[in-house]
């Protein structure tokens, strides 16, 4: 039986995904700042699918943390096939007035998270001859964001760092799979939004999709070893067309999205 890591599962995408794999009858390990919502998630996985579940309180932004889990999965001889580095949150508003505090999180779990915890398992996934890798970037990453300017620079990090990886690993038997959803209906928005700030209004729709379709294109993905996936047609086309647009013309459409010049 296989077993599937995942961050950021207590809620939205994340959750999603861990109800797939378990639906797959792979055995779980589920990582957030959350342990109430992770061990109400374990109940309703075990009852439904008779699966292993073990969950871990952990705040993956502090380095020290990726180590404690490594080595916990480690010691518990726990082989991991499926590696999902879906923790992560943003910030919204000037670059110069937001906390740098939390930027400087934010920037530790999007970015040093993901590369520290793929390259701990990856080697594992070498000697095992194979395994999947999903890493949860965002449309963000294919362009510059005002107004939410290290949130999209740590997203292109995560695209750029994942499909070279997946050229670089795939002699090994091991997929690198990076999700691009665009504006989804998940915590995502509650998470970002300092105290008494407003989120963007990219997020208000009422027509983005749920975490569910996402999570699931996002593995159908990830299980046909496809190097990038963009999730939506639309958001397809705009990602593909940063690439055709003078730069200064796609930073002042981003900013025109995020506005992030109000």
């Amino acid at each position: 039986m296989a077993t599937a890591l995942i961050t950021g599962a207590s809620e939205g995408i994340g959750l999603e995904l861990a109800r797939i794999h378990a639906a797959a009858k792979d055995d779980l390990i589920l990582v957030a700042r959350r342990l109430d919502l992770l061990q109400k998630l374990r109940e309703e996985l075990v009852a439904a699918h008779q699966i292993q579940v073990n969950c871990y309180e952990m705040d993956l932004s502090i380095p020290a943390n990726i180590d404690r889990l490594y080595q916990s999965t480690k010691a518990a001889g726990i082989q991991v096939h499926y590696l999902v580095n879906n923790a992560g949150f943003g910030s919204f508003g000037p670059f110069i007035e937001n906390s740098w505090e939390r930027d400087a999180s934010m920037i530790d779990l999007n970015v040093r998270a993901v590369a520290h915890l793929t390259r701990l398992y990856a080697r594992d996934m070498v000697d095992q001859g194979g395994g999947r890798i999903l890493n949860v970037a965002s449309t963000a990453a294919f362009q510059p964001g005002p107004g939410m300017a290290v949130y999209f620079a740590t997203k292109a990090f995560v695209l750029h760092f994942s499909e070279a990886l997946h050229l670089e690993l795939r002699r090994h038997g091991i997929t690198v799979t990076t999700l691009c959803p665009g504006p989804t209906q998940s915590g995502f928005g509650r998470a970002m939004m300092e105290p008494g700030s407003s989120a963007p209004s990219m997020l208000s729709s009422k027509r983005i999709p749920n975490s569910a379709s996402v999570a699931l294109f996002g593995y159908k993905a990830m299980m046909r070893g496809r190097a990038v996936a963009v999730h939506g047609w639309m958001n397809a086309v705009m990602a593909a067309s940063t690439g055709f647009m003078p730069r200064a013309w796609v930073v002042r459409v981003s900013a025109g999205i995020t506005g992030g010049l109000k």
